[in-house]
Formats: C-alpha cells, structure tokens, sequence
C-alpha cells in the first residue's frame, strides 16, 4: 500500500491506478484484496483525491445503511468510503455517517476512532472505542486501539492496568512478556510477570520461559513446579544454564523430569528422557551437587505409577532400579 501511495505518478496516471485497483476490488470474489478498501485514503496520496473519490461512495453507503430494510445491504466499499472521508479531513462526515450503521461493528467504528482522534477529542475517542465492545467483536484489537489513546495521551499507568495484557497477546507467551516490557520500560519485569501469570490461573508453568528470559530465575523455577510445564522447554533451559547457572539448571532438570514421571509432555520419546537427565546430571556436577541430584532423580523415578513406566524403562538400569 505504501508503495503505491508514495510513487511518484502524475494525477492522470494516479487516477488510472485507482480505477484499476478498485475494478479488481469489484471483481474480486474469493476474495483476497479484502483489506484493499482500509488504504483507500491513502492510496489515494492527497485529500483532496481522496475527497472525490469519498462524493463516488458516499451515497451508497446511506444506501446500505438505510433504516429501509428493502433498501439495506452489503457494500464493499464502506471502508474505502470512511477511508477516503478520514484523509480527507471531513472527520464530521465520518461520525455522522456512523450513526446510521444498522450495527456496532468495529471495522467500521474504528474509523470514528480515528476521525475523534484527528480532531483532538481523545477522550471522546475512548468512549467511542470502548463502547464498540460486544458479542464477536474483535476485544482485542479494541484494547489496542485504547491503550494507544491513552499512551499518546500520557496516561500510562491506566494505559498498563486497564489494556497491556489483553492488548499485546502475541503468539507465544514469551513474545507477550517481551511485548509489554518494550512498551513498559519503567514497570519491573517481575511485576510485569507477576500479571501476566494471574492473568491465566491453571496455566502458570507456561510462563516459565518468560521467566527465565528475564533472568527471573527463582520464579522461574516456582513457575515450572506450580503446574505442568513443557519438559522439552525445561530441559532446553537446563542446557542453556548448565555451566552459567548449574543451581538453576539442576532445578529446571528436575523439574522436567517430574513432569515426564506424570506423563506430560507431547510425543514424548526415549530420547527426551535421556537429555532431561543428563543435562541435569551435568549442571549438578558443575553446581557440586551431583550425589544429592541423583538422589532426587532416583526417588522420583522409583515413584512413577503413569501408564507403562516409561521412564523407569529408560533411566532405571542407570538410577539402579532394575
């Protein structure tokens, strides 16, 4: 989209592209220029072409948002058209044509956002944003769009309480610690985690890696014994942490070894059980515990009763217990 809206082309030729693209828009209906609409504005580079093509949408949208039913319906492009209004600076236009959206549906509210945000009205863009929330709708992305406001409006410590955790969800939960933290700078790590982890009771072992990158490393620890906790993940730890931090790794090693006891881990094989405990028998020999470690490890593998005893199948002849 940038490409396109920075490419230096003259009016004629702009105005060319722009047809083009919005036939293929028409056109398309699998579709997969979907959110071609959403940059309408800015491809189309200055306000006022953008303004033009906003006079071109406009009344279809009343159309489709008409209080009629008859009337009503789909119309790709809504979002073009909001689009268009915004980098055209007709913010007003925008509310008001919100008004008559028959829903509350925020891929359309969230242009209002932008419109109340453009004109200074951040608190009214809060509300207007909170009051977007309902059934289906994306919550998510809401709370992104709030907790921006109140960022840029110097509200951070609201900013944090009310929308961090919900709003930087990434795809692991080592990525949503690092996420907060960047944006948090000022918030202790450990307080950080702390949230984090009663954000999801049931599941506080998963925020071990958090833990650990944040060189938390007694709450990584409590974390990894609290509820089960991926053994691969702890074995890794203790391997990382064998010559830098053997105490630790001794207890990520033991740790990973009483979750494969109980069963846990996915597609567990021989191997696994093997590294788990020879990294842990590594990091007790630098730590000078490796007498007492074994001990540890041999009463929790003498205390397995999970399905065939898998791992006493595998370290038992080793621990002395076949």
């Amino acid at each position: 989209m940038t490409i396109i809206a920075n490419a230096p082309a003259s009016d004629r030729q702009r105005d060319k592209w722009l047809e083009r693209l919005w036939q293929a828009v028409e056109d398309d209906g699998i579709p997969c220029l979907d959110v071609l609409p959403d940059h309408w504005g800015e491809l189309c580079a200055t306000p006022e072409r953008a303004s033009d093509w906003a006079d071109e949408f406009i009344a279809v949208v009343r159309m489709a948002w008409s209080p009629n039913p008859e009337l009503r319906g789909y119309f790709k492009g809504t979002a073009a058209c909001l689009s268009a209004l915004l980098k055209a600076g007709r913010n007003a236009e925008v509310m008001e044509l919100l008004e008559r959206a028959p829903h509350r549906f925020w891929h359309d509210r969230k242009w209002g956002v932008k419109a109340l945000l453009a004109i200074g009205k951040k608190a009214e863009a809060l509300r207007f944003a909170e009051n977007s929330r309902g059934l289906n709708e994306p919550s998510l992305k809401i709370s992104e769009a709030c907790e921006e406001i109140l960022l840029a409006s110097g509200r951070i410590e609201e900013a944090y309480s009310r929308y961090a955790i919900e709003a930087n969800q990434k795809s692991t939960r080592l990525a949503t610690f690092r996420g907060i933290a960047k944006k948090y700078p000022h918030i202790k790590p450990a307080d950080i985690l702390k949230n984090l982890v009663a954000s999801t009771p049931g599941n506080e072992g998963k925020w071990f890696a958090a833990a650990k990158s944040a060189e938390l490393y007694d709450e990584a620890i409590e974390l990894a014994n609290r509820n089960p906790c991926d053994p691969r993940t702890l074995t890794r730890a203790a391997w990382d942490m064998a010559e830098t931090g053997p105490r630790f790794a001794v207890e990520a090693g033991v740790a990973a070894l009483r979750w494969l006891v109980e069963g846990h881990g996915y597609e567990i094989a021989g191997l696994d059980v093997r590294a788990a405990y020879d990294c842990t028998m590594k990091a007790a020999e630098n730590a000078g515990c490796k007498p007492e470690t074994f001990k540890r490890i041999r009463e929790l593998v003498a205390g397995e009763n999970f399905g065939e005893r898998f791992v006493t199948r595998i370290l038992g002849h080793e621990l002395g217990l076949r």
